[in-house]
């Protein structure tokens, strides 16, 4: 998992490089049609191709929506904020995940929980500074846009995962991104330029190397212990921002952060026990 993160932030980097000069539906495109060739290889070797075959189309292709909107959106806000700052407000989506069970997969979710969400919520409010001289921004809501994105896509993965193989959903994803997302960047498709390949050839490595191992995270450990991981990367996202862009994220930042991370760790406890309680 930790290198998961890892290899998803690099992504991202290379993702928020490539967004100073082209349009965020190219860039999304660029992301899928990088990392489909090797994914397909992953696939056919791993399963074969009737599994790829044989899949629940209506909810693959309302994540390969869903993912056009969330990548979409995600490389919009990465253009105009530090990865550190939009890692911060996406890390509501775990809350947002918790909150969509009760609708759509009607989950119970008790008041403790509730509560971790709304306190997580105002860690995302924290962040954002909704006054005149904060960063209540389009940048910061595309953000919010690409969490509740994924958040719901999350949940038609836990519906998915019933019937389909993880290899299916994500070729399917991929391929949907890339050709979706292509077909709506074409009137602005803007020429590649030759020192940007290397770019999209990292994207495309890192992205399918993440993708494979947060997979096998999770087909070899529970998701309680695995999940709270994924708030690494913060630190990733730090050191990239300094590294390569020279910027650190403000006290207020890191206060929100905190915030949202805390009510996500506690939702997870929460979670933990009552799986446990179901099943002694």
């Amino acid at each position: 998992m930790l290198v998961a993160v890892l290899m998803f932030a690099l992504m991202d980097a290379g993702l928020k490089s490539l967004s100073a000069h082209y349009p965020p539906l190219q860039v999304a495109t660029l992301r899928g049609l990088s990392s489909l060739p090797l994914v397909l290889a992953w696939a056919l070797l791993t399963v074969g191709l009737r599994p790829l075959l044989r899949i629940r189309w209506s909810l693959h292709l309302l994540r390969g929506v869903l993912g056009i909107v969330m990548m979409g959106s995600f490389v919009y806000a990465l253009k105009r904020m530090p990865l550190s700052t939009a890692y911060s407000i996406f890390f509501v989506a775990p809350l947002l995940i918790t909150a969509l069970s009760v609708p759509i997969l009607g989950e119970k979710v008790g008041p403790r929980r509730w509560t971790a969400i709304a306190v997580g919520l105002l860690g995302v409010l924290t962040v954002l500074r909704p006054t005149g001289a904060g960063v209540f921004t389009w940048a910061g809501l595309a953000v919010l846009v690409a969490a509740l994105a994924y958040a719901v896509s999350a949940i038609t993965v836990r519906v998915l995962a019933r019937t389909d193989s993880n290899q299916a959903m994500v070729f399917w994803l991929l391929t949907m991104l890339a050709f979706g997302a292509g077909v709506l960047a074409l009137p602005n498709w803007v020429p590649l330029r030759m020192q940007d390949v290397w770019i999209i050839a990292v994207i495309g490595m890192a992205g399918t190397l993440g993708q494979y191992t947060v997979t096998e995270a999770f087909r070899r450990g529970e998701a309680s212990l695995i999940a709270p991981l994924e708030y690494t990367a913060l630190v990733w996202g730090v050191a990239l921002d300094l590294a390569l862009w020279g910027v650190l994220p403000d006290a207020v930042t890191w206060l929100g952060a905190a915030i949202i991370i805390a009510s996500g760790l506690y939702l997870l406890r929460r979670e933990r026990v009552h799986a446990e309680a179901e099943h002694p």
